[in-house]
Order: structure tokens, then C-alpha cells, then sequence
């Protein structure tokens, strides 16, 4: 594996479908693009995920405090959990109409209501165009020849640039150290042919690894599926080259809408309207050039 040069050499696009993330990032040969498949109909939310990510890449432990947030003690994805598994109650769709005095789902002990779990576990999205790669100073931020987005912790500045650049909410700085800190899909792992941590833990294959391709084609074979079999609810989040991040190297099989999970609709990476935004400065200073120019001409020409 070779590089061939800068991103900016290698053409880097800010937007749109790539289909070589790796080339554009100016990596001459390299593997094909990996990434992570998580099915969250499989997900029985044993966390299993979270503890292998934790040990093997010896992330700080991020509280064991009740939160009042069901059973997630962890919260978000944050510089301490880059594996974040939710716990999501729902009414429960198939259940019959409410009674009188109204529950949402089928009822349990002593009439209570049984809601629907939506459980998941979310970790950074690796995107197609990375808008906290895109605006790191230092090259703390690279692309590696996996495809994967990766922080080099010893580069870092801790200007944290990156984090408002996430449309995720992924990319954090560790209190305390002030540098940012996010899932790195085990790079360490993939340049000896494992699998991360969290996918060879997960006791379901919730979380699947593999080619981004395959991954793809995977996920669209359980969701049709899953249509027969009548969970129509089911849908893919995050596998769209199309979309405002160019697709996602970390993309989700959900049950629910996007928002239920803590997930935004329609993530769009903020560096994607830089071009028109430099077009329309530079068009403004234009005019305001010749504004003063004007101005300056009309002055000589007075008495």
C-alpha cells in the first residue's frame, strides 16, 4: 500500500457520491473499502460491544451512574464511549387498540403496558466525506487506506474544530486532556487481518464487518427480508451515496425513524457549501472593491 500524494493532489471532492475514498484521501493501492453493518432488529443490548471497545483500545470508563435514561448508563457517543448502545422504549405497533384509561401495548403484569425495545449500538460513521477530517489543522485527522477516518492522538492540538464539523455529534475532547478522541474501527486490528473488537464481541452479529460493498448488499437482502416476513418499519440508515455525507462507512438497519435513536434525518456535511460560500465572499469583496473604486474616481473628479 502506497500513498500518492495529498488528498488536494488526488482530486479531493468536499460532496456528492466517491467512489474511492481511499484514492481521493491519495492512497495509490490499497484494500478495499471496510466498513460496519449494524442490524438493530438482532440487537439484544448486552453491551458486550461497549466493554470489548473499552479494553481493547483502553478507553476510560464513562460513568456507572444511574442516568434515569431506562437502561443506558453511557448516554452518547462521546472521547470516552465510542461504542453506545441505546435503549429506546416504544408503544408497541402491533399491539391492539388501547383500552379504556389507555395503555400503548399489550398488557403485562398488574395491566401495565408492555412497550416495544429498540436497542442499538452506535459508534462513529466513518462518512464518505468526513467534515471533521476536512477541517482538522494539524493532520491529527487522516483517511486511511481502509477507508476508515482516523485521529492520531500525538498530532493533536485540541483546537477542537472537529466537533462542531461532525453532523453526528460522534467526535468529542476528553475532558481533562483536551485533545478529541472517536472510534477508530480498530486500525490497529485491521492491519492484521482482524476484525474490530466490537463485531468479533457481538454474541448476535448485530454488528457486521466486512467490505463496504458486500455490507451493502447484505443489508438490503435483510431488509426485503424482513418486508416479507411483515416488519415493514424496517429500514436502512446511512447507506445512500447520495445523501449529504456521500454515504456512510458505519450505516444502520433501523426499526423506527432515524430521530428515535438519537440519529439525525438528514445529516449533511458542513464543509459541503464552502465552495459557494468562498464564491459568494469573493463576488461581495468584488463589489466592494469596486464600490471604493467608484467612490475614489468620483472624489478626484471634484473641484
Amino acid at each position: 500500500m502506497t500513498m500518492a500524494g495529498t488528498g488536494s493532489e488526488a482530486g479531493h471532492r468536499l460532496a456528492g457520491p466517491l467512489a474511492d475514498v481511499a484514492a481521493d484521501a491519495g492512497w495509490r493501492e490499497h484494500p478495499p473499502r471496510v466498513g460496519f453493518f449494524t442490524d438493530t432488529s438482532v440487537c439484544i443490548g448486552c453491551k458486550a460491544c461497549e466493554v470489548a471497545c473499552k479494553e481493547w483500545n483502553a478507553v476510560p470508563e464513562d460513568g456507572l451512574a444511574l442516568t434515569g435514561m431506562s437502561f443506558d448508563n453511557s448516554v452518547g457517543l462521546g472521547a470516552d464511549t465510542w461504542r453506545h448502545v441505546a435503549f429506546v422504549e416504544r408503544p408497541n405497533p402491533a399491539a391492539p387498540p388501547a383500552a379504556p384509561g389507555g395503555t400503548d401495548g399489550p398488557a403485562g403484569p398488574e395491566g401495565r403496558a408492555e412497550p416495544r425495545w429498540l436497542m442499538s449500538s452506535d459508534v462513529c460513521k466513518h462518512c464518505t466525506h468526513a467534515g471533521c477530517l476536512d477541517v482538522c489543522p494539524t493532520g491529527a485527522l487522516f483517511r486511511t487506506e481502509y477507508g476508515t477516518v482516523v485521529v492520531q492522538q500525538d498530532v493533536c492540538n485540541g483546537c477542537g474544530y472537529c466537533v462542531p464539523a461532525c453532523p453526528y455529534g460522534v467526535i468529542d475532547q476528553r475532558e481533562g486532556d483536551g485533545r478529541a478522541f472517536k472510534c477508530t474501527l480498530c486500525y490497529d486490528r485491521l492491519g492484521d487481518g482482524l476484525e474490530p473488537a466490537c463485531a468479533k464481541a457481538c454474541p448476535t452479529d448485530s454488528i457486521q464487518f466486512g467490505p463496504l460493498e458486500e455490507l451493502r448488499a447484505r443489508a438490503a437482502e435483510r431488509v426485503r427480508r424482513l418486508h416479507e416476513a411483515g416488519t415493514h418499519q424496517a429500514r436502512l440508515y446511512g447507506h445512500d451515496p447520495d445523501d449529504g455525507v456521500g454515504g456512510d462507512g458505519a450505516f444502520f438497519l433501523l426499526l423506527d425513524e432515524p430521530e428515535v435513536y438519537g440519529l439525525p434525518p438528514d445529516p449533511v456535511v458542513p464543509t459541503r457549501d464552502l465552495p459557494a460560500m468562498w464564491r459568494h465572499a469573493g463576488l461581495a469583496a468584488l463589489t466592494m472593491l469596486g464600490g471604493i473604486a467608484l467612490a475614489f474616481a468620483a472624489g478626484r473628479r471634484q473641484p
